[in-house]
């Protein structure tokens, strides 16, 4: 099983951990980690672009002017996409992006996330991220402590001082335990978690 280092807010060890193997020792598989990511990114399109077809714009059910002797061009609606205020040809229209992937792949790919970063050794294991204050200078003293250039820290419960210290840090984010997914493991140089966030992990991923 891995065994890590458990730092305070100053970096300065205070004990070790040992991680559970079966979440943090998992043979990592491109594939399927990209097949997870792809999943979360396009859950995150709209898709809510549209326009209008011929069925659906409002108007042109009568036949302009008869088919022959006028002289014009036949036309059998006011509503040709060729005339102003017409149909759009071949537009955008409203769909769903989102891709099923199993819960088990979903598991397991989150695993993998959590296991490349031990091997990378870009895990930071932190006793306590609670913070005193809310002021972003405080919040930016524990930053350089931990040397966090581009990070993501896990908590167990939701901490209003540390959400609102890290809010105006660039490239840094602070998310729950529960919110934790592959994109953002894998779109982070360093992942920060407590022992009490590894504990809800193993609960999560057993």
């Amino acid at each position: 099983m891995p065994v890590v280092q458990v730092i305070d807010k100053q970096s300065h060890p205070v004990g070790e951990l040992t991680l559970p193997e079966e979440i943090f020792s998992v043979d990592v598989r491109p594939e399927i980690l990209h097949q997870v990511v792809k999943a979360q990114l396009a859950a995150k399109r709209a898709g809510t672009v549209g326009v209008k077809n011929r069925s659906k714009i409002r108007g042109g059910g009568r036949k302009p002017w008869r088919q022959k002797g006028t002289g014009r061009a036949r036309a059998g609606t006011v509503r040709s996409p060729l005339w102003t205020g017409g149909a759009v040809t071949h537009g955008p229209m409203m769909r769903d992006y989102s891709v099923k992937v199993n819960k088990k792949v979903k598991r397991l790919a989150l695993r993998m996330a959590l296991s490349a970063k031990v091997s990378e050794q870009s895990l930071l294991i932190v006793d306590d991220m609670s913070m005193p204050s809310s002021k972003t200078k405080d919040f930016v003293q524990v930053q350089n402590a931990l040397n966090l250039e581009k990070g993501l820290i896990v908590v167990s419960k939701k901490d209003n001082n540390l959400s609102l210290g890290s809010r105006n840090v660039p490239h840094v984010k602070v998310i729950e335990h529960n919110q934790l997914g592959v994109y953002d493991i894998l779109n982070t140089n360093t992942l920060v978690l407590t022992p009490q966030v590894v504990e809800h992990l193993e609960e999560r991923l057993q």
